[in-house]
């Protein structure tokens, strides 16, 4: 990948054949020139996910500055309110483990187009993050698969089964912190039909829309929505199609929210605490131009539509 000027030093790294680069040479923050910027993006469009190092300097005006030259920012949250400041969604261990494959906010409309994360408070051990390339488990899939893909439509809730269960395996029964949280979290019902392949805004490429938030598909039984669920989600999980990063303090990591999948790795029971920032997007669209849907609830205050 070339640098914006040959007067920079800016460098991508590809981590993996089919996702993830470590982009160097690069001071984050609101200040970036535009050639920075829009090199940035292009390594984040091609490569899905992207990483720098030693990022130090910067706080929460900092990453939102930054996040800010990627496009105007989202609330921290649809219904989460009380886990951020301004644009920052503060994502903590002590509220619960994100270890389920997703993709951030699917439950809306307005999927948010990019995320922009950096630690906080790191356990010492463990805890590292996997990012999916959704476009290349689309792109793998026999001509069969796709084409039946290509008619799914899948509901999207953030009433989902892993928020809606309790641990009861604790003594005392269910952590006070942790179902206080996943209550919040489900406060206000979103349900939003999406389809199962999108086509990106921005690159015209067809990725896979799933995880975890999805409720059902539309037009089939509980055990045909499983099946093919499955069926479908275990292409965007292989290996093959995964990048895993070790966080350092310093990090940030940004990924396109609109090809990709990531999953939490819940190896830790120490303090882990991380700030996000999300950037405003468009609702989806299928393969035969049909735009996402609506069923319940009304995120413009989450968003406005990019």
């Amino acid at each position: 990948m070339a640098a914006p000027t040959a007067a920079t030093a800016i460098t991508a790294h590809k981590l993996g054949a089919n996702i993830g680069a470590r982009i160097e040479g690069v001071r984050l923050g609101g200040d970036l020139d535009p050639d920075t910027v829009a090199f940035i993006r292009q390594t984040l469009l091609e490569r899905k996910v992207i990483f720098f190092r030693d990022q130090h300097h910067l706080d929460d005006a900092g990453q939102q500055a930054f996040a800010r030259l990627l496009g105007p920012l989202t609330r921290p949250h649809p219904t989460v309110r009380s886990a951020g400041q301004g644009h920052v969604l503060a994502i903590d261990a002590e509220h619960g483990k994100a270890n389920a494959w997703h993709t951030d906010v699917t439950f809306v409309d307005r999927i948010p187009a990019i995320s922009v994360l950096r630690p906080v408070t790191l356990p010492s051990y463990g805890g590292n993050t996997t990012w999916a390339n959704t476009v290349t488990a689309y792109n793998n899939l026999p001509p069969s698969l796709k084409a039946l893909a290509d008619k799914l439509w899948a509901v999207h809730t953030n009433r989902y089964d892993y928020v809606s269960h309790v641990d009861q395996i604790r003594i005392g029964g269910i952590d006070v912190k942790e179902q206080a949280y996943t209550e919040e979290f489900r406060q206000d019902v979103y349900e939003t039909e999406h389809p199962v392949v999108r086509v990106h805004p921005e690159t015209g490429e067809r990725a896979l829309l799933l995880g975890c938030f999805v409720k059902r598909l539309v037009g089939l039984t509980t055990a045909e929505s499983s099946a093919i669920f499955e069926l479908l989600q275990a292409r965007v999980a292989q290996l093959e199609n995964t990048v895993r990063w070790t966080w350092q303090p310093g990090d940030v990591a940004v990924w396109d929210n609109r090809s990709t999948q990531h999953y939490g790795v819940a190896d830790y029971d120490e303090p882990r605490r991380l700030h996000r920032v999300t950037i405003a997007g468009d609702v989806p669209v299928s393969v035969d131009g049909v735009r996402s849907t609506p069923r319940i609830g009304d995120a413009a205050h989450f968003s406005a539509v990019a």
